[in-house]
């Protein structure tokens, strides 16, 4: 898959496509719940997690991250990790919501945050 920006021998993260910096952490056993991963699984999800945050923050300076894990339509463990800005499109709604405007937003260049969020996951 193209979208996969990260893979270890647990998890990948893809990239969803969107004028927002929007990354979806997933394990690669299809647990259902949160509750069916063993508990050093649910330890580095939560620390893969933790990176993507801070790493997101440090690099696109967003106004607020956002996640997300409904797994409904796809009833599978994965985490939307979202970097909201005032003026996206949708916010202060979810990227689900309503759509609020028209917007156009000026972001650095995302191959070196990939770069950089895989040095930072792999350390």
């Amino acid at each position: 898959m193209q979208n996969i920006i990260y893979e270890d021998r647990n998890f990948y993260i893809e990239k969803e496509e969107s004028q927002i910096p929007w990354l979806k952490i997933f394990t690669k056993e299809p647990y259902r719940e949160l509750g069916d991963l063993p508990k050093e699984l649910r330890v580095r999800l939560w620390d893969i997690y933790d990176i993507v945050e801070s790493e997101m923050l440090s690099y696109y300076k967003p106004t607020k991250i956002n996640m997300a894990s409904f797994a409904n339509m796809l009833p599978r463990v994965h985490i939307h990790v979202m970097a909201r800005f005032e003026n996206d499109s949708h916010y202060p709604n979810t990227m689900w919501g309503e759509k609020l405007r028209e917007a156009t937003i000026e972001l650095p260049d995302k191959k070196k945050f990939f770069k950089d969020l895989t040095k930072a996951l792999n350390a």
